[in-house]
């Protein structure tokens, strides 16, 4: 993040850094020196990858704007190790970064991947060009596009980036990257769901077996209390009969 670092880090941001105790690291990517650096295979897949960007703006008065970007992936374009494009679409129509722009070409980017906690800081120089006027390029960035009318071209020579920590970025999930995940969840839970069934099928049979084991267990238990009683009355006829034979009588 040299170049980055470089531009980032004003005197103000620096004396930050001394009171906050984090002036080491600070100086440590000073130390690279300041020459642009291009955009690599990292950046570019990543880049490909995103399906919005957030694009922050200065005004004539000094203040700072910030809008979002979307479209299908791959519509913010690299269009070389230097330079981003994008078709732009209309919107509300109330032209606030394109007036900015025109007046002060320095943006900042930030690109965000909240499913997997990743960030990419673009630091560049916005130029605004006219379909009639850049008729490759606005076929090149036409292939793929945010839906909507195309008013204009934006181009970004990139003067820095930086890849930013995860720390704090709270994970979400977009309807793209769900849908892709989701046929995986479905077909576990209709395996489970096959599984409880067998399983409540099982214990159902065994709920039944037990009833009839235990209807055959008191039918068994009556039949002993019954032989228990005859061969008590057994028992006591024997006795009466010995003691008739003893006597006599």
């Amino acid at each position: 993040m040299s170049r980055y670092a470089h531009l980032a880090y004003t005197d103000s941001v620096l004396r930050m850094q001394r009171e906050e105790g984090s002036a080491a690291s600070g100086a440590r990517a000073l130390a690279h020196g300041d020459a642009p650096e291009p955009i690599g295979t990292r950046e570019a897949a990543f880049i490909a990858s995103r399906d919005g960007f957030y694009l922050g703006s200065v005004s004539e008065t000094g203040w700072p704007y910030v809008q979002y970007r979307g479209g299908p992936p791959g519509f913010l374009h690299v269009l070389d190790e230097w330079t981003l494009g994008y078709a732009d679409v209309r919107g509300n129509r109330q032209y606030i970064s394109t007036g900015n722009v025109r007046a002060d070409g320095r943006v900042a980017l930030f690109l965000m991947d909240y499913a997997r906690q990743a960030r990419l800081k673009f630091f560049g120089r916005a130029e605004i060009k006219s379909l009639g006027d850049h008729p490759e390029l606005a076929e090149r960035l036409d292939r793929i596009r945010t839906d909507g009318r195309v008013e204009r071209l934006v181009t970004i020579r990139i003067e820095g980036f930086n890849w930013n920590c995860p720390q704090h970025i709270t994970p979400r999930f977009t309807q793209y990257e769900l849908s892709a995940a989701l046929p995986a969840v479905r077909a576990h839970i209709a395996e489970v769901e096959s599984e409880n069934a067998q399983l409540r099928s099982s214990r159902a049979e065994l709920a039944d077996r037990n009833t009839t084991q235990e209807q055959r267990l008191a039918v068994l238990t009556q039949h002993t209390a019954d032989l228990e009683r005859a061969n008590t009355a057994l028992e006591e006829e024997v006795h009466r009969l010995r003691t008739l034979v003893a006597t006599g009588g």
